[in-house]
């Protein structure tokens, strides 16, 4: 595998944040931008930041008129103490990327080491020249650790070195008041509660404004030179300077380590803080660097796909893998944020994009940190619970649509808290874990209970018309261009199949589990008839059609509106949220993403392929794309109906979409949801994966394009290597038993080692 997914040779100041972005280190606890150590002037767009999961303030939301179930509370993931400085003065002049010559410049994001590294010839305006050479990472092995090695070589100079290495609360979160994307939830919301020194080990201890959470942040520095140090500390800030003279041709290297811990996970954050911090300084960066390659192999041996044919392809498909890694908390405190650990776009929000977009790629090549994606939902089911009595729902859990600590904080109903599919879409991942690993004793001990609540809801929000139809009124579907609808298509469809699987699940409660089961119904009420009450309804689903277009409306009035002229509407007006009221767009057949289609991708029926072809090219033609969710799903789906031209073009606008900034906000942070898209669109879409009646299927085509696509999965604790190519298809069992899989409809058994096309 190539370990340099991405290299920088040009500094262009126009591009520092989004390069911020593209760099950034993280590990699903904490994440560090990419920025300069030495920081940027004034005149260049810089978003410094640190972040720790799940680590937010809360502020009082201010309504004009405020009704009944609105959330009282905004909540932001905030940045925490930043520890990214580190200045170098030679003589008397500050080194700065920006001042004196760049002989040279490369930066390289290493997938395979797990960090990334920069590498300056610099000249400075009075003409002394050295080489410097920055290693950083955010490590796998220990969550709480961000490490840095800083080597200056001296070419041509000879006089005093001074390195200064910092750690400072001033830091404030962004805003923009016209952006929906972003927050307006800025300034510094962190209060220093305490600097300590420790031996070598200096502290800073905050706390957030409203909520109440601490962080605590510590800095040690190792130079392999004999220098003295002075620590110096000041209300919000604390630094560690040394000088040395220096020879021309000689080398120092200054090791930084920082440790990161909370309130939200740890009893004693402080202690524990301190204690790995040493632990990390015994160990050194060479110890821990091999540490991280060691966690990355075993990743990249479970998830890795090679593709033969394109190089810049191949290369965006590891790039989105590895920032998935980096996104993906393994912790029940906390879940998969929208921009990952990123960037402050969405405020740090945990959305369905993880158990929809995201969670697959964990399911089928990591399903222990699958689960504890799931687990995060069921550790906050009472704040679901909560959530469902201030909707009026007198029993179940409406999961909340925008969260970080499991409370709803979305202020915009119509595309906030009216998208109750999130209840059907976090119960597809519980019971497509339950598919793909046969955890009974999972679905047993929590996912029965999700599954309940979510239907409990949904059932509640559906009647029975005149006609004898189950239906269900105002909501929102996927399609956020779109509100307060009845009989979404998306809802009914997914709401049929949340019910038709609580049936299942009731089943094996009864057949293996009785003992779950009645402790289950004793503690959320559970009545005899609800599930069978669920089933009912599943069976009289309304799923609109129109018999004259032979397509599924995305709802009941969807095909009665003013269809928007897309080919006419000037570029500069896209996305349409930021040009456009709500109402405006809300009166048009336009959608932002795939709602419809998306249905037909999740919730493969008995819908003749012939409608969802008719399906597909309909809302084609009336999607903006104004979501990164969008395309990977087109991609997926041009691929079921045989679209090999669409196919490929949808994926290749997924594949690199932050690597080349496609969406244009990159800068923000990633989009960790079209990441997990391309994995999907490679996966299910080219390779045609599927779980058809809980057997493993595949229905391959390829790009013609590639020569070769091979990836492995893991499905019910067996591990296995599917290589495909544009005529042949083989299917090798690499661990566990033996199984039966499916291509093209042909059943094949597979035994351990055994190849078999």
């Amino acid at each position: 595998m190539k370990s340099r997914l991405i290299t920088e040779y040009e500094l262009i100041p126009e591009k520092v944040a989004v390069s911020e972005t593209l760099y950034h280190t993280a590990n699903g606890y904490i994440g560090v931008r990419g920025c300069f150590e030495e920081g940027v002037p004034s005149g260049v767009k810089s978003i410094r930041g640190t972040y720790i999961n799940a680590f937010y303030d809360t502020e009082k939301l201010h309504y004009e008129e405020r009704y009944t179930g609105f959330p009282d509370y905004s909540q932001c993931m905030l940045k925490v103490v930043d520890a990214q400085s580190i200045k170098l003065f030679i003589d008397d002049e500050e080194f700065s990327m920006f001042e004196g010559e760049l002989v040279s410049y490369k930066r390289i994001l290493d997938a395979e080491n797990g960090m990334v590294e920069r590498v300056v010839q610099w000249k400075s305006p009075a003409g002394k020249e050295i080489e410097l050479t920055v290693k950083r990472m955010v490590s796998f092995s220990q969550k709480e650790a961000f490490l840095t090695s800083y080597h200056v070589k001296c070419l041509n100079f000879k006089g005093l070195l001074k390195i200064v290495s910092s750690i400072t609360s001033q830091v404030s979160n962004m805003s923009a008041e016209h952006d929906p994307r972003l927050g307006t939830s800025g300034g510094n919301r962190l209060l220093v509660k305490k600097i300590s020194q420790s031996g070598n080990i200096s502290s800073l201890e905050c706390q957030t404004r409203n909520s109440g959470l601490t962080s605590i942040c510590s800095m040690s520095n190792k130079l392999d030179t004999a220098s003295e140090s002075i620590v110096t500390d000041t209300d919000n800030s604390i630094s560690e300077t040394f000088e040395l003279h220096v020879e021309a041709g000689s080398s120092v290297t200054l090791e930084k380590f920082v440790t990161y811990t909370d309130s939200v996970r740890y009893e004693d954050p402080f202690k524990d803080n301190i204690s790995i911090n040493q632990s990390i300084q015994s160990a050194g960066f060479k110890k821990m660097v091999a540490l991280q390659k060691q966690y990355l192999d075993e990743f990249w041996n479970h998830s890795d796909i090679t593709i033969k044919g394109n190089d810049d392809i191949q290369n965006g498909i590891r790039y989105n893998m590895y920032q998935l890694l980096q996104s993906a908390s393994n912790d029940m405190y906390s879940n998969i944020a929208a921009k990952g650990l990123s960037g402050e776009g969405y405020e740090g929000h945990y959305f369905w994009d993880t158990e929809t977009y995201i969670y697959p790629f964990f399911l089928f090549t990591n399903p222990d940190l699958a689960r504890n994606l799931l687990m995060f939902r069921y550790n906050t089911l009472n704040g679901a619970r909560r959530r469902a009595r201030e909707m009026a729902h007198p029993k179940g859990a409406l999961f909340p649509w925008r969260t970080i600590n499991g409370d709803e904080c979305s202020a915009y109903f119509p595309s906030g808290t009216a998208q109750y599919h999130i209840n059907t879409d976090v119960a597809h991942a519980v019971t497509q874990y339950w598919q793909v690993t046969n955890d009974h004793e999972f679905m047993a001990d929590y996912g029965a209970e999700m599954l309940f609540e979510a239907a409990r809801v949904m059932y509640d929000i559906g009647l029975y018309r005149r006609d004898g139809k189950f239906v269900i009124n105002e909501v929102t579907g996927p399609d956020e261009y779109t509100a307060c609808v009845n009989n979404n298509y998306y809802t009914n469809l997914s709401t049929k199949h949340l019910f038709e699987h609580c049936g299942n699940v009731l089943k094996l409660l009864k057949d293996l589990y009785p003992k779950a089961l009645k402790k289950l119904a004793a503690k959320i009420d559970l009545d005899d008839d609800e599930v069978p009450g669920f089933q009912k309804a599943a069976s009289a689903m309304y799923l609109p059609f129109d018999e004259e277009l032979q397509v599924h409306p995305q709802d009941d009035a969807f095909l009665d509106r003013k269809v928007w002229d897309i080919a006419n509407t000037p570029k500069d007006k896209f996305p349409l949220l930021l040009h456009y009221h709500p109402l405006h767009i809300y009166r048009h057949q336009v959608c932002k993403q795939p709602d419809t289609v998306l249905a037909h991708f999740l919730f493969e029926n008995n819908t003749p392929l012939d409608i969802v072809q008719n399906d597909y090219y309909y809302y084609e033609k009336i999607t903006t794309h104004d979501s990164s969710l969008s395309t990977c799903i087109f991609s997926i789906m041009a691929s079921r109906i045989g679209d090999e031209k669409r196919a490929y073009n949808y994926f290749t606008q997924t594949a690199r979409l932050d690597l080349d900034n496609i969406q244009g906000n990159t800068d923000h942070g990633i989009h960790t949801a079209a990441m997990g898209g391309m994995w999907m669109a490679v996966v299910f879409g080219f390779a045609g994966m599927r779980i058809v009646n809980g057997e493993l299927t595949f229905r391959p085509n390829i790009p013609s394009e590639w020569k070769q696509i091979d990836f492995n999965i893991t499905f019910r604790r067996r591990q296995l290597r599917i290589s495909a190519s544009k005529t042949a298809i083989t299917v090798k069992l690499l661990k566990g038993e033996a199984i039966n899989v499916f291509v093209d409809g042909d059943m094949i058994e597979l035994q351990p080692e055994e190849v078999t096309a």
